[in-house]
């Protein structure tokens, strides 16, 4: 047995100054637990659940826990995911009389004990509580048994998506799929040192291009609604901040002038106006926080307004330039982007408003 220190350095794995991984050998672990806080922060907080249906309103308001452990084992390219999490969010639920009037504010929680890379595929157990036990409490948490329970468990399939995707990690194993170093002697690798640069960065910029493919995939988002009202009437609260803080319930600041910015949904959507035609047309460019760095809907939101009979008005909605992935590499941008549309301006305006046809 050869002695401490010695040995045969081909079966020895040693730490390297350059912190390359030699053949894959070690375990490449990525702790995630950060990582996971925030993004399921981003999936679940200031979400509405309702908004006037039923005159009941209900928003998810915060991640108040994240405990246990997440992270990501990568070896030989092959990713392995590890995770037991308990997680509670909090909520706010309103109760409204016809007239609009507050009867009842109160909060509850969701605590999901147990989400697992064992039971990826199946949705946890969850408990949901609220803190007012009378009927009109009652209510409200069978509410959002309805609507938020599935809400949250669709989220919670995001997280489990991206986590077996790498996580954190994603980007970076593309790039260390690449092996720049070949075998050879001391005196074969100086000589062709200045070949070998070239050929590695070459050989990055290639893995780099097939990420910024893989971006590259854009949806377009169309659909057409009907409207009780008139078009002008349909048109101002679209472009009125004061209407927006009102059917969303969240901060806005939106700019009349062409060529004037925006920023709604408590600011998770920024952007500006291109073009502007009373009670005709808004063409606005669009950008969602949760979407990669550099990408942005440029000419990407349309809406066209037609009255075909008066106190009828029918918008047409095309939305193009939506990325496939979000930052994340959740790849239910396009979904979210149709769901946003339709149940959290277009209904909540006829809630609001009572436009319904």
């Amino acid at each position: 047995m050869a002695r401490l220190g010695e040995g045969d350095k081909r079966w020895i794995v040693e730490d390297r100054t350059d912190g390359t991984n030699v053949h894959n050998w070690h375990w490449a672990e990525t702790n995630c637990l950060d990582w996971s806080r925030k993004f399921l922060e981003h999936l679940l907080c200031g979400k509405p659940i309702l908004y006037g249906e039923g005159n009941l309103h209900i928003k998810i308001n915060k991640v108040e826990k994240l405990d246990g452990e997440a992270y990501v084992n990568v070896r030989k390219g092959k990713i392995i995911p590890g995770y037991e999490l308990n997680l509670v969010v909090s909520y706010d639920a309103e109760a409204k009389d016809a007239d609009g009037k507050s009867i009842l504010k109160t909060e509850g929680s969701v605590e999901v004990p147990y989400i697992s890379d064992e039971n990826a595929g199946e949705d946890p157990d969850v408990r949901i509580t609220i803190k007012d036990d009378g009927p009109i409490g009652k209510t409200l948490k069978e509410a959002f048994v309805a609507k938020g329970k599935p809400f949250v468990f669709a989220q919670i399939r995001a997280y489990v998506d991206a986590m077996a995707k790498g996580g954190p990690a994603k980007e970076d194993l593309e790039v260390k799929k690449v092996s720049v170093k070949k075998p050879g002697s001391e005196s074969a690798a100086a000589a062709s040192n200045n070949a070998a640069a070239v050929a590695a960065g070459a050989a990055v910029k290639e893995v780099k291009k097939k990420v910024e493919k893989r971006k590259e995939g854009f949806k377009t988002v169309t659909m057409s609604e009907k409207f009780s009202c008139r078009a002008r009437d349909l048109f101002e609260i679209l472009m009125d901040e004061n209407r927006w803080r009102g059917f969303t319930q969240s901060n806005a600041r939106i700019s009349k002038e062409v060529g004037g910015e925006f920023s709604i949904f408590d600011g998770s959507v920024t952007g500006k106006n291109l073009e502007l035609q009373e009670g005709k047309l808004i063409v606005q460019q669009w950008r969602f926080g949760s979407w990669p760095d550099g990408i942005t809907s440029t000419t990407g939101v349309r809406l066209a307004f037609d009255e075909p009979e008066s106190g009828t008005t029918v918008v047409k909605l095309t939305h193009t330039d939506v990325p496939v992935e979000d930052r994340y590499g959740n790849a239910t941008v396009v979904e979210n982007t149709e769901r946003g549309w339709r149940d959290l301006i277009f209904h909540k305006i006829r809630a609001v408003f009572g436009f319904g046809i």
